[in-house]
């Protein structure tokens, strides 16, 4: 029983339609799933990943009309991308700084070179070179060469103002290990935690921010973590070892692409554990996936009505 890596990270949009271009037509991804918020159908739920759609590469949105987040503490403050090299790098340098989005330039932080950067939304985002480790299938439609495409998710950034309650979730109830730490640019101490196989694909960095206010989440914010398992059997483990641990969750949900257990760590940040399986191909083709809105069979029957309420992107 062991979480493998990251599975996808859920965040908040104001404006789908821009949003859409820009993780498609600037970052280069593939949508591979254009489907609804489950629990608020009036609002979509848009997946951004590889070319195979591989659970580990999933970067979605929620479409709410919100303010922006007020930053803060007890938060997800930054999502990693993982490309293959620095190679990688420099050509992302340049297709930022042409596309018109300020970064800070390739730097090396956690012995690994990176480059910072927001969408428009301020959603805190950073390349990071993975050596070619981790899940990631190029997109053949993707105006991003190849060879430079973002390949999936890296390591996820957390703001907690006290480091010992979040650890102890991550390490005696997820498995996770603590293995080293590092200064922010700030000075900011942060510790990495990694599951699995370890790698950028499978990290979690905690940054202690004593004194920070706690975040208010909204367009630009991260909503939520999820984390891997890759089982049915170990999913039902997974929830048995929470009921056994008196850990208040949603108890089972199955999102049919997958299925979810949620539950907040003791800083209040919202995490899940998901299933690699069924996948996103279980209701339409793998060439043509996130073409159509796609709801899964307990929504099917409200298609006209769930339609007639969303904007076309």
């Amino acid at each position: 029983m062991e979480l493998t890596g990251l599975h996808h990270v859920t965040a908040v949009t104001a404006d789908a339609r821009a949003n859409h271009r820009f993780y498609t037509d600037t970052l280069g991804m593939r949508l591979v799933k254009k489907t609804v918020n489950q629990d608020d159908v009036s609002a979509y739920h848009l997946f951004y990943a590889d070319g195979e759609a591989n659970p580990g590469t999933d970067l979605t949105f929620f479409d709410w009309p919100v303010g922006r987040e007020r930053r803060g503490s007890h938060a997800a403050i930054r999502t990693g991308l993982r490309v293959r090299d620095e190679a990688a790098l420099e050509y992302w340098a340049g297709r930022l700084s042409d596309a018109g989005i300020r970064h800070g330039g390739i730097e090396t932080r956690d012995a690994r070179a990176m480059i910072g950067f927001e969408d428009g939304e301020g959603q805190r985002l950073a390349l990071v070179v993975d050596g070619g480790k981790g899940p990631g299938v190029p997109w053949a439609r993707s105006p991003v060469p190849a060879e430079h495409q973002i390949r999936g998710l890296g390591p996820m950034v957390l703001s907690v103002p006290e480091l010992r309650s979040t650890a102890v979730i991550l390490t005696e109830v997820m498995g996770m290990r603590e293995v080293r730490a590092y200064a922010s640019e700030t000075g900011r101490a942060i510790h990495v935690f990694e599951m699995g196989e370890g790698g950028p694909a499978a990290e979690v960095h905690v940054q202690v921010e004593p004194g920070t206010g706690p975040a208010v989440q909204g367009a630009g914010a991260v909503h939520h973590v999820a984390f891997r398992v890759s089982s049915f059997a170990e999913y039902d483990e997974w929830a048995a070892r929470l009921k056994e641990l008196r850990i208040p969750n949603s108890g089972k949900v199955d999102r049919f692409y997958f299925r979810s257990l949620y539950f907040r760590e003791p800083n209040g940040i919202l995490f899940e554990i998901a299933t690699d399986g069924p996948g996103f191909a279980a209701d339409e083709p793998k060439e043509s996936l996130g073409e159509r809105l796609a709801l899964p069979p307990f929504l099917e029957g409200r298609r006209a009505a769930i339609e007639a309420g969303l904007k076309p992107l």
